[in-house]
């Protein structure tokens, strides 16, 4: 019998094919983008000192997400109200260029949104 890997599985295996070819400096840090089904988490990461430099979530109450009346994490409207805090919160730190990390998912959807919103919000990658 054949064992059957999970879409997260192949995810993973894409994700690990992906950092080996790509590193975070702490001129240009990474932007790393993780999927739930209900939410979306980004955080900017120095891969040289292994920090988080700056996260967003779609899961913070009263930090820019619209307060109480914030969108579901699950829609493109949370991931590009995620994209535009990561990107004034990257700003305020001083970072304006970054690596986009898709975590192995496909550049399509809530990732594309999220990508969008924070290059048009002023950062570059």
């Amino acid at each position: 019998m054949i064992a059957k890997t999970s879409k997260d599985q192949t995810r993973q295996k894409v994700h690990s094919r992906i950092r080996k070819k790509m590193t975070g400096t702490s001129e240009r840090p990474r932007l790393n983008v993780y999927r739930s089904t209900n939410h979306i988490y980004v955080q900017v990461i120095d891969d040289t000192t292994g920090t988080t430099l700056v996260s967003a979530t779609s899961v913070e109450k009263g930090k820019g997400i619209k307060g109480d009346k914030r969108p579901t994490g699950g829609n493109l409207s949370a991931a590009k109200e995620v994209g535009k805090l990561i990107a004034d919160r990257s700003k305020a730190k001083g970072i304006k260029k970054v690596v986009f990390d898709r975590g192995g998912y496909l550049y399509h959807g809530r990732v594309k949104a999220l990508a969008d919103a924070a290059r048009e919000a002023g950062l570059e990658f």
